[in-house]
């Protein structure tokens, strides 16, 4: 991928239990915004859903992580075909904040910032509960959002479930013990 691509491609821990990554993508900021919004373009790099534009609102992400990228590469034993989440949005700012509700492991917040031409993308998670949690969600952020950047950037990505593979072990050689 390109520079535009990769802009501090790998997460890093900003407090023990809160991992941070960004990636800066082509704009207009309305585009990065719909990608995070719309379940139709969602679905191509994260998860389906159709999500009110509410606060508190609940809806549902679902992942289909084989349908990503073809080819999708192995999937690893013990991941279904299918991951549903219940969520709700804790605060809005279109277009320039998203932050969701994440299951049993905090939030995860979305921010976008103009920068020239581009948009710099930041995510943050926020309460993963131990190191395994972090090299499972570092490595899929970092490849979700690969792919992403991908789409963006019209580039076809990396097989998921390998990038995921390789990614996870370099997270592991990362992150503290």
């Amino acid at each position: 991928m390109n520079e535009l691509a990769t802009f501090s491609a790998y997460g890093v821990l900003i407090e023990p239990a809160t991992l941070k990554l960004e990636r800066l993508l082509p704009g207009p900021i309305e585009r990065v915004w719909a990608y995070l919004t719309k379940s139709d373009l969602r679905r191509l790099w994260l998860a389906a859903g159709e999500m009110p534009m509410k606060l508190d609102e609940p809806f549902e992400l679902v992942w289909r992580n084989d349908e990503l990228t073809n080819p999708a590469g192995e999937r690893p034993a013990g991941f279904p075909e299918e991951q549903r989440m219940q969520s709700r949005i804790t605060e809005i700012d279109p277009p320039r904040k998203l932050a969701i509700s994440w299951g049993s492991t905090g939030g995860v917040s979305f921010e976008l910032e103009p920068r020239g031409k581009d948009v710099l993308l930041t995510v943050i998670h926020r309460s993963l509960p131990d190191r395994t949690a972090i090299l499972m969600f570092g490595a899929g952020w970092h490849m979700h959002l690969d792919i992403l950047a991908a789409h963006a950037t019209g580039k076809e990505p990396e097989p998921f479930w390998d990038g995921w593979l390789r990614l996870r072990a370099e997270y592991d050689r990362r992150m503290p013990a």
